[in-house]
Order: structure tokens, then C-alpha cells, then sequence
């Protein structure tokens, strides 16, 4: 199995194709955006953490029961996936209030909110991922009833599964977003969890003394996000492999071969 032609590059990430229709390649960039990509710039490492990051909260998901389009690990930046359907719509669960639920509502950040909030916007980066309903969601077609009824299910099965890993760590998982696609199984759709969990996609806090160790860093200007991503691995235990990231070249091109099944 070979890796391919781009098919799509993200704030994020790129995807290449692979000679099985049903596999795709996501490699992960160091490029950190904000507020819509109005803001942006390169860490370098960031998108080896957050690919190992990411295999690391997907694995143990998948152990759970969550069905992840998440294959393998390839390299330091890159995992073979399933290709899926993305929909068009992220997934936001939020546990305690901070970021734009702040600013909406006048609610005090770092508020605890008496139970899961789950939120959904619309995947549309030129209206700036809008806030939507259900009503949106069903009277435009973008989901049925029944797929966002179990996919709420999922949703909210993932948030208690990560609030106990992180917890475990010693890390609140204030908030998250996620994404879903559909990828064929046989003759029929499956719903899968996609795109990725880290700590680009999660607010993370240290339980004691509430240090963001996410995206925040970049976002409001505390300095040395690399070190707050690195902080999130090193408590998954992950840390170890990737120890040395800064002495690793990144910008050299891979051609990456698969052995055929």
C-alpha cells in the first residue's frame, strides 16, 4: 500500500489517499490557528505530540467501546485511518464553562456546570463555525434524527470516559470538541468517531492549580504551548518516545510504503 495524492488539507492536518478506498493517510502539521485561523503560526513538534496524543486518547476509547476511524500510528506525525463522510458539524461538550460559552452568556469562567453541556456548530470555517440547533440540523439535512440521537449517546459516553482518564492524571477536562463520519461497513453506513482528540481539540487544566495545557496558551498569549502539550503526554505516559521531538528534523518529505494485507 502506497501513500498517494493530497485530498484535502486543514488548519491541522493533510489527507492522502492510499491504494485502498477504503484508507487514508492523516498527517499532522505544526501549524497552530486560532479564532478561525485569524491567527496563526508554526510550533515546532506540535503535530508529533498531537499525533501521539491523539492515538493514545483514540486507543483507549476503542478499548471502551467506541468505534474511532483511528488504524494505526505510521510515524511520529502521521496515522492510516478510515476514510469517512465527515458530517458537518462539531460536537462540543462542556463541563465547565470558559471560552465563547463565557462570552455568550455572561457565565463566570471556570464555573462548573451542574451537569454535561452538549453543543453543536456548523463545520464552516468562512461563517465561523456558527452555533446551530437540532432543528438546524434535521430542517437542513445535514443529520437524521436517528443518527444524532446516537451519536449524542456516544458523545456524551466519550466525555465520562475522558473526564475519568484525564482525572486519573491529575487534569479537568473543562471542554472538547469532536467529529463524526460515516464509513461503509458491508452495505451500510457506521457512524465512527474521527478527526482527532488533543489538546488542539480539548481544554485541559491542571487540577490544582488550573495551568492550561492546551491550545488556550496560544490563544491568549501564555507563552510556551509546546511545553503545556508536552506536560499532557508526559501524564499519558507517552512522553518517553518523544522526549527529544526539537532534535528531529520535520521537514524532511517521507515516502511511506505499507505492506499489503
Amino acid at each position: 500500500m502506497n501513500k498517494g495524492k493530497k485530498l484535502y488539507e486543514g488548519k491541522a492536518k493533510i489527507i492522502y489517499s492510499t491504494n485502498d478506498k477504503y484508507l487514508v493517510v492523516q498527517h499532522f502539521k505544526d501549524d497552530a490557528t486560532a479564532f478561525n485561523n485569524l491567527k496563526k503560526t508554526k510550533v515546532e513538534g506540535k503535530g508529533v505530540l498531537n499525533n501521539r496524543i491523539s492515538e493514545c486518547i483514540l486507543t483507549n476509547l476503542e478499548q471502551c467501546g467506541i468505534k474511532t476511524h483511528f488504524v494505526k500510528r505510521l510515524n511520529m506525525r502521521e496515522q492510516l485511518i478510515k476514510r469517512v463522510d465527515i458530517i458537518p458539524i462539531e460536537f462540543i461538550v462542556r463541563n465547565i464553562a470558559s471560552g465563547s460559552l463565557t462570552k455568550r452568556l455572561g457565565i463566570s469562567d471556570g464555573t462548573v456546570l451542574e451537569k454535561p453541556l452538549l453543543e453543536y456548530c456548523l463545520k464552516n470555517d468562512e461563517l465561523q463555525d456558527p452555533l446551530i440547533s437540532k432543528e438546524h440540523i434535521f430542517n437542513f439535512d445535514w443529520a437524521t434524527k436517528s443518527e444524532i440521537e446516537e451519536i449524542d449517546k456516544i458523545t456524551l459516553r466519550i466525555n465520562d470516559i475522558l473526564v475519568g482518564l484525564f482525572r486519573g492524571i491529575g487534569i479537568k477536562l473543562v471542554d472538547f470538541k469532536i467529529e463524526y463520519g460515516k464509513a461503509w461497513n458491508k452495505n451500510e453506513n457506521e457512524i465512527l468517531l474521527a478527526d482527532e482528540i488533543s489538546p488542539d481539540t480539548c481544554r485541559l487544566w491542571d487540577i490544582k492549580t488550573e495551568k492550561k495545557l492546551d491550545k488556550d496558551r496560544f490563544r491568549k498569549d501564555l507563552g510556551n504551548i509546546i511545553e503545556g502539550y508536552q506536560e499532557v503526554a508526559r501524564r499519558l505516559g507517552i512522553m518517553p518516545e518523544i522526549s527529544n521531538i526539537k532534535e528531529i528534523n520535520f521537514n524532511k518529505s517521507s515516502s511511506i510504503k505499507f505492506k499489503k494485507k
